[in-house]
């Protein structure tokens, strides 16, 4: 049994599906975990406490512990504790580099002793840290945290996006060139790193193979009730920068026969969308988690139509494992990790010429067991405890070169 420390973007008290989480959960299985929660940034507090947002489970709690209404520590498995940080740290993201190194660093050290505290409270030991895509926060843990492995996880590309464009980039670099093992979820994300660190692994996500089980009968969804097949599903967030909506709006002008049911959180950009003046589009808003497998055996078909670009090129959608996992035919847009891993088990199309067409073949395939249960098969190679295992294989191989300089 060994003691990991997981500092993330992400808080565990997420609203939806979390890889994260998911592999936090697994790794406890046979190990020790404290899942470090992100601390809050001045710029975010002062939006939370007093721009009269709304709150959320994430956000009440996180204000419940900066008030010491709740404690900072709390388990939820008999091998897995959730940490939160009840101090604000200053927010560094678009500072200029000189003021963004100094404060950062600063932040890095309050966090890295609050972590020691309760990891030499829970009796952990030679951790091994695993860096969830922190860029910031987990910059100089390495250097306080003194892990007997430090491990930095791309999962997204994230400096994609406006708000790490200035920093980001060469936080990165520096957390994948310090760290002795780099972990993926794609090839293409792989082929990036490793020239900064020879010891960068691709690793499949997984999938909640208990949660997204085909052979049990799920009861339609009531808000799927009046509507008529056939369904063109997909659930998930519903954002700009991830999926095409001009896509959809022209595929469901043209498939006007067929219903689109969008499941998911929508951004601004999709609610003032024309696709919400289309009869044959609905958008269900959010579900939890556990609701979705309920959804996806009531579509005939499942979608992801993403953009292509440098955040989704590379990323691992685990939605496609989801839908597989259930049976059903899936068309997504293709991409680099569509095309890696996906290709054999599902329709994709670069443009709404290939669009349609797929729609109409994964269509065609609806009542085909044959091909479901291959899918099902497929997705089963895709377990959260089959992804974990890779982690493992990664850090036996980076322990029996020697932990070799790169």
């Amino acid at each position: 049994m060994a003691d990991y420390i997981i500092t993330s973007l992400q808080s565990w008290d997420i609203e939806i599906g979390s890889t994260i989480k998911n592999t936090a959960w697994e790794i406890s299985q046979t190990n020790r975990v404290l899942y470090v929660n992100p601390p809050i940034d001045i710029a975010t507090y002062i939006r939370m406490r007093y721009r009269h947002r709304t709150t959320t489970p994430t956000t009440d709690r996180r204000l419940a512990v900066l008030r010491k209404e709740t404690p900072a520590l709390r388990q939820i498995s008999p091998n897995l504790w959730v940490l939160d940080c009840p101090f604000v740290i200053h927010s560094v993201g678009q500072l200029s580099n000189f003021l963004f190194d100094y404060l950062n660093r600063k932040n890095c050290l309050k966090i890295a002793r609050w972590i020691t505290v309760h990891a030499v409270k829970l009796g952990f030991e030679n951790e091994i840290h695993l860096i969830d895509t922190d860029l910031f926060r987990s910059l100089h843990l390495k250097e306080y945290l003194h892990p007997s492995i430090s491990i930095y996880y791309r999962r997204d590309y994230v400096i994609g996006f406006p708000y790490w464009r200035k920093q980001g980039p060469r936080c990165e670099e520096q957390l994948v060139r310090q760290s002795d093992i780099v972990l993926t979820n794609s090839t293409y994300f792989a082929d990036q790193l490793r020239p900064w660190n020879r010891q960068t692994y691709a690793i499949n996500t997984g999938v909640n193979l208990e949660l997204y089980d085909a052979s049990i009968t799920f009861e339609r969804p009531q808000d799927l009730s009046p509507i008529s097949a056939p369904i063109i599903g997909y659930t998930g967030a519903i954002i700009e920068s991830r999926l095409d909506s001009q896509l959809l709006y022209e595929a469901a002008v043209r498939l006007s026969r067929c219903q689109f049911v969008l499941v998911g959180p929508e951004d601004e950009h999709f609610q003032k969308h024309p696709l919400h003046t289309l009869p044959n589009v609905l958008f269900l808003g959010r579900k939890e988690v556990a609701e979705l497998p309920s959804y996806i055996q009531h579509f005939d078909i499942c979608i992801n139509p993403q953009k292509v670009n440098p955040i989704t090129d590379g990323n691992y959608p685990l939605k496609i494992d989801e839908y597989l996992a259930m049976g059903k035919p899936v068309v997504a847009t293709r991409t680099h990790t569509m095309e890696d891993v996906f290709a054999s088990h599902t329709h994709l199309a670069s443009s709404i010429e290939e669009w349609i067409p797929a729609i109409e073949n994964a269509l065609a395939e609806c009542n085909d067991n044959e091909l479901a249960a291959k899918r099902i098969a497929f997705a089963h190679t895709h377990s959260w405890k089959c992804s974990v295992e890779q982690i493992y294989q990664a850090i036996r191989s980076y322990s029996s070169s020697g932990m070799s300089a790169r």
